[in-house]
């Protein structure tokens, strides 16, 4: 038995472009810009969370501080400045987008990125790309990051359907944590660096945008969400 698939909550980093280390070296350029030391590769694990869970977890830190803040303000300007202009899509990422749209599914963006970032990152997908959302929910409408729930709530919110009627795309197990914490099941995919393990309570996993799109007629999105899964 199967619910039939009306949304779908969309993470943008990891998922839909290939973004994920260009946010980790703009994190440790700004600490180090500010005196600070961080490792790449203590960074990278945490994209996909944002800067109040980010900033404490490597620095000790708080985002609203004053620190906090000049890192944060420092880290959005490196990235639009030195790392946004190589920022590619994912194969077939516009046209997995076009394909649920065609279907009927609602679009919403699900992202704990800022309002101005999510809008460069959907011109970097396609022309158009944006016209394809029905609803965004970005830091400004929810602070708490995931794997806190808020951004899934209100995206569920603005979806206009049930959470047993959306399914998450995502690529780290923040996006399936906070998911599962507002009752949604997630799709992943492995584009954004992690493993089966990690991704494990995923109802689906697949390696990205385009191998979504060629197994689509036999994904979840199709063939509904497995009740009890």
């Amino acid at each position: 038995m199967t619910q039939q698939v009306r949304g779908v909550l969309l993470d943008i980093d990891g998922t839909l472009v290939n973004s994920n280390d260009a946010h980790a070296h703009s994190w440790v350029d700004a600490m180090e810009e500010l005196g600070y030391h961080a490792d790449f590769e203590k960074v990278r694990p945490l994209i996909g969370m944002g800067g109040d869970k980010v900033l404490p977890d490597v620095l000790g830190i708080q985002k609203d501080s004053e620190q906090g803040k000049k890192i944060e303000q420092r880290r959005k300007d490196i990235f639009k400045q030195k790392y946004l202009p190589t920022v590619k899509p994912f194969p077939k990422a516009k046209e997995l987008l076009q394909r649920m749209h065609d279907d009927g599914l609602t679009l919403v963006v699900a992202t704990s990125s800022t309002p101005d970032e999510l809008k460069s990152m959907l011109d970097i997908i396609g022309p158009h790309v944006q016209d394809l959302m029905a609803q965004e929910t970005t830091a400004k409408d929810a602070p708490k990051s995931k794997p806190n729930p808020q951004v899934i709530d209100v995206a569920i919110q603005r979806s206009g359907h049930s959470a047993s009627e959306l399914l998450m795309l995502g690529d780290t197990p923040y996006d399936i944590e906070s998911a599962a914490k507002a009752s949604v099941k997630t799709v992943a995919l492995r584009s954004g660096g992690w493993g089966d393990k990690d991704l494990s309570q995923a109802i689906a996993i697949y390696d990205n945008t385009a191998d979504l799109l060629e197994h689509y007629d036999e994904s979840p999105f199709k063939q509904g969400i497995p009740v009890g899964a």
